[in-house]
């Protein structure tokens, strides 16, 4: 995508460090076809039932793609089977109690479940995530666990229209993310930053980027 290119060359970095992670939540299975046919890859999904029937109809359609699924939404208990048995990777972790059914509902003949821990960064009430000051306690407990693999941290920040203001909350996850490593904890992934704080969360050491309305477009999220 030539904005994170050009993004991760004004802030001096390589742009092949950035995944994009294409959210196809709300798209059918049509739509991730034709993105997959322009060599995009990896497919963020936020609702588990409507993503099982998607994921289900691109393999039907082409066995041949070799796509990644991400969960990126919040995880329920009774959900968290069908996501431990479809997805590649899960975003929004937040508690240890889900953490722990992911890794005992992962089938065994798939890989560990790649799993960022999702931090409630701007500490706002209705929003998922873990407090900061709690995210190493929660990364010791998923680290323990045999069927997940922690990766890394993801944050959703209160939306922000200057560019400035934008990148403190991102800033404050790259702290605590090297912080975790300087611990020991073997980490990869900073998933942060969507359409509308791209750049920010670029500026900052993002390593996922969640792009939809970009990618696909304004849609109807009403479910």
């Amino acid at each position: 995508m030539g904005t994170i290119s050009a993004s991760a060359q004004t802030y001096g970095r390589d742009p092949q460090t950035i995944r994009l992670v294409a959210v196809s939540k709300t798209c059918n299975a049509d739509a991730v076809l034709e993105a997959a046919r322009a060599g995009q890859t990896a497919f963020g999904e936020n609702y588990e039932q409507e993503a099982v029937t998607k994921i289900a109809a691109v393999r039907a359609a082409r066995p041949d793609l070799a796509l990644e699924w991400h969960f990126i939404g919040p995880i329920q208990s009774n959900k968290t089977r069908a996501i431990a048995e479809h997805f590649d990777w899960v975003h929004s972790v937040e508690r240890e109690r889900i953490a722990r059914r992911l890794s005992d509902q992962r089938p065994p003949q798939l890989p560990p479940l790649n799993v960022c821990i999702q931090v409630n960064i701007s500490g706002e009430a209705s929003k998922s995530g873990v407090a900061p000051e709690n995210v190493p306690e929660l990364a010791q407990a998923i680290a323990a666990l045999p069927r997940l693999k922690l990766r890394g941290l993801m944050a959703i920040p209160e939306p922000e229209s200057d560019p400035e203001k934008q990148r403190a909350p991102y800033r404050l996850m790259r702290k605590i993310y090297d912080t975790l490593r300087a611990q020991g904890f073997d980490l990869d992934t900073l998933s942060m930053g969507m359409t509308d704080d791209l750049n920010a969360a670029i500026a900052e050491g993002a390593t996922v980027v969640r792009v939809g309305t970009a990618i696909f477009g304004a849609r109807n999220y009403a479910k």
